[in-house]
């Protein structure tokens, strides 16, 4: 018999989690002792998954993991999270703001209940418009289609807006850093807190282990990112690497932790978690 554990390990289509997985994807990193069984889902499918407790580690907005804190906790390495990545909020019409609207029945378009775009829209627009969720490839076409009059823009989609015709209206990230003076945190990967130590040792070093190689080796890991993601352009996904993928993506530290909880604090102020939910828990590392 086998003493291999199956880890189940679930990680978005984006190119910056293609990009840091492409080694555990590709079998070119192995853990001795675990094997992973690997799903790549739209972030918000992620979050769901996790809620209905469907993997052992993955990746997930930052807002779903503030309320999945008594059973998640965040490991170190593979957090999306910076200055100068936050996402937009877009609009069909140029000089439309939702603060402004004198006819709050205009409908704003989401990428997930529980993604932190979701969060950062209701902080700083708190009561502005219908709420909708579409999945985020999604939310571009409908602004084009006038389905929507606004809508909350993530991945490759900042990178690529004007192109569409449509207007950014704020950038959610920039404004929160203004107020914060804090890098945003977006997600990161989340592994079950009553994993064995060991075990949640072993999966943190793999993940640390893929980034760096994908860091080396760029032009390999490129095979990986085009496979999945909704924008073909080299160009265009390596931009988006190089946005969300840093030093904060290799490591939290002390800086990250910081982040994270001024994010808990705001959730709470915001009403979008309760106050006696725990705080994320930081898993373990070698």
């Amino acid at each position: 018999m086998s003493d291999t554990k199956t880890i189940r390990l679930g990680i978005s289509t984006c190119p910056n989690d293609t990009f840091a997985f492409h080694a555990i994807l590709t079998g070119r990193i192995q853990v001795a002792g675990l094997r992973f069984e690997i799903e790549l889902l739209d972030v918000q499918e992620l979050n769901e998954r996790l809620f209905a407790g469907r993997f052992d580690v993955a990746k997930a907005s930052f807002h779903a993991a503030l309320l999945l804190s008594d059973r998640y906790g965040v490991f170190q390495s593979g957090s999306a999270l910076g200055f100068g990545v936050g996402p937009l909020l877009l609009a069909a019409q140029q000089g439309a703001d939702p603060a402004k609207m004198e006819d709050q029945r205009f409908v704003t378009l989401c990428p997930g209940q529980h993604t932190t775009a979701s969060l950062l829209y209701s902080m700083f627009y708190p009561g502005c418009g219908l709420l909708k969720q579409a999945v985020f490839s999604e939310i571009m076409p409908a602004l084009q289609q006038h389905r929507a009059s606004f809508g909350v823009c993530i991945h490759e989609g900042r990178f690529t807006y004007q192109d569409q015709g449509l207007a950014c209206v704020q950038d959610l990230g920039t404004r929160w850093e203004e107020e914060t003076r804090q890098p945003l945190p977006l997600g990161g990967i989340l592994g079950r807190i009553d994993l064995p130590e060991d075990q949640i040792v072993k999966i943190q070093r793999a993940i640390r282990e893929s980034i760096e190689y994908a860091m080396k080796n760029r032009a390999e890991a490129v095979e990986s990112m085009r496979r999945y993601a909704q924008e073909f352009s080299d160009e265009v996904l390596f931009s988006h690497v190089d946005l969300y993928v840093n030093q904060w993506t290799l490591g939290l530290g002390e800086t990250g932790e910081a982040a994270l909880r001024t994010l808990y604090r705001r959730a709470v102020e915001a009403g979008a978690i309760v106050q006696h939910r725990p705080p994320l828990v930081m898993l373990p590392y070698a």
